[in-house]
């Protein structure tokens, strides 16, 4: 196990190193030996005092995680990416391997199924958006075009679009005359995201539209929307919005759910961009980044739930 300082000049370790030691002892041998400590003193094993010492939220499930992922059963580790359909199968298989009777601990079955939604739901969702960012915009799909032609009269109801190809789409934000060219990063994921903002938050994603086009503090609406696209995809990527799904989602967490932190976003970068003031849309990377920085700090609150306040049809 490498550690990133080995010792000072006098060749005596370093609280660092101290630090590397001790944590691959723990999670080799300390943390197994004090889990058969605590299952002789209890007569439950760990998931079961989980469930039991903390109420449902991140806390339970982020706690709950770690000890599926960290157990040395095959069954345990396999069960944080189990299917929708494969859920109910694994809470079976690991009572039976922890052991646990029905009648001794009525409540640990529903619980421990409601704990593997959340997690496997994460990992499923995270592919599901996956999916959704590698399909391309296709002008030939009949669907791909409506949904396109859907975001213009959602947040354009009162301007007729002259032709599919025009430099009207500029006015919600995009950079040419045909938008599909703006899709190539985000592909079809950073369209619904618009779409599902304009549809479910209309009167605040028209509001966060008439403040892009500011004369002086405007930006480009529809290409900043894609941008955080990106930046919700890559924070589901790495993992940083397990604690917001845990305590957001009481199941597991579906494509929409995913959508609405985006919503949130979307109205938050530009709450953000107005309250910053730029001096020009040049600045926008910097800015970008710090509302990351902002976001990323709120996600390690093991509380946090980042919801759009105010009217939605969800």
């Amino acid at each position: 196990m490498a550690c990133p300082e080995e010792g000072n000049l006098l060749g005596s370790p370093t609280p660092t190193m101290l630090g590397c030691i001790f944590q691959y002892l723990y999670t080799s041998f300390l943390r197994f030996l004090l889990k058969w400590v605590l299952r002789q003193l209890t007569g439950k094993c760990e998931l079961q005092r989980i469930c039991m010492g903390y109420k449902p939220g991140a806390k339970r499930t982020a706690r709950a995680e770690y000890s599926l992922e960290s157990s040395k059963s095959k069954v345990l580790k396999a069960s944080v990416n189990a299917e929708e359909d494969t859920v109910e199968d694994y809470v079976e298989k690991i009572m039976k391997e922890k052991n646990i009777k029905e009648q001794k601990d009525p409540t640990f079955k529903k619980n421990l199924n409601s704990l593997l939604c959340q997690i496997s739901g994460y990992n499923n969702l995270y592919r599901s958006v996956e999916q959704l960012r590698k399909e391309v915009f296709d002008c030939e799909k009949e669907e791909h075009e409506k949904m396109l032609l859907k975001l213009w009269d959602l947040l354009m109801p009162s301007t007729k679009l002259e032709s599919r190809i025009t430099k009207q789409w500029g006015d919600i934000g995009f950079q040419g005359d045909d938008p599909k060219t703006d899709f190539r990063g985000m592909g079809m994921l950073g369209l619904t995201n618009l779409v599902f903002f304009s549809e479910n938050y209309t009167e605040a994603a028209r509001q966060v539209l008439s403040h892009a086009n500011h004369p002086k503090l405007g930006y480009s609406y529809a290409i900043v929307g894609i941008n955080l696209t990106e930046m919700a995809y890559s924070l589901l990527k790495s993992g940083a919005l397990k604690l917001h799904f845990y305590n957001s989602v009481e199941d597991r967490a579906q494509m929409k759910h995913f959508h609405l932190l985006y919503c949130y976003l979307a109205y938050e970068f530009n709450k953000f961009w107005i309250l910053e003031e730029p001096e020009s849309i040049m600045e926008f990377n910097l800015y970008r980044e710090k509302f990351h920085e902002k976001v990323k700090k709120l996600l390690l609150d093991p509380d946090v739930t980042l919801i759009l306040k105010g009217d939605s049809k969800n």
